[in-house]
């Protein structure tokens, strides 16, 4: 059964996201205390930080940029980079203090120590999530108990879909490939 504070965040996300946007933070939050409670790590947080970790997905340029200045050439050259400090703040301000259930939402989007599990079941969990539609080899991967496997997976994914682009690596996620490599 959900609590009260779990509804009460649902209702505010709810007011600052599209209906789709919604939908996927639904996804990604089942999805992550899924991975989560087959790792051993707290679902609840979980759920938590999937939840919340598009929480100023959808926000102008402007507000990401006042909310999280950026602070390397790849923030300033995408400004969409910084959704998930930005993200971060904004659970703070709906009165989110879990130091892990932030960096967790802070972490998604560049990623995170491989250290960090319940940073990395967001991340595997907010690329797999169903209604993406892709990377399903990922969620039972991670639910299967191989975790940090999923997510070195899935950094590597994000990496070859960011040069496709021709996005610049955000200096964080260069160092995360380098530990899950190393």
């Amino acid at each position: 059964m959900k609590s009260t504070a779990f509804t009460d965040l649902e209702n505010a996300l709810k007011k600052r996201i599209s209906e789709e946007r919604f939908a996927h933070s639904l996804r990604v939050a089942e999805l992550a205390r899924k991975i989560a409670e087959a790792n051993g790590l707290d679902p609840e947080k979980a759920y938590l930080a999937g939840l919340l970790h598009d929480l100023a997905k959808e926000l102008p340029e402007e507000e990401l940029l006042r909310l999280a200045p950026p602070e390397n050439e790849a923030e300033r050259a995408h400004p969409q980079v910084l959704h998930g400090r930005a993200g971060r703040v904004l659970a703070q301000e709906l009165g989110v203090t879990d130091p892990e259930v932030l960096a967790a939402i802070e972490g998604h989007v560049v990623g995170v120590d491989p250290e960090f599990g319940l940073g990395m079941a967001v991340y595997v969990a907010d690329q797999a999530e169903p209604g993406r539609g892709v990377n399903q080899d990922l969620a039972e991967r991670a639910l299967a108990g191989d975790l940090v496997g999923a997510y070195r997976e899935a950094v590597r994914r994000k990496l070859a879909w960011l040069r496709s682009r021709g996005i610049p690596l955000h200096p964080k996620t260069e160092e995360v490939r380098a530990r899950l490599e190393g």
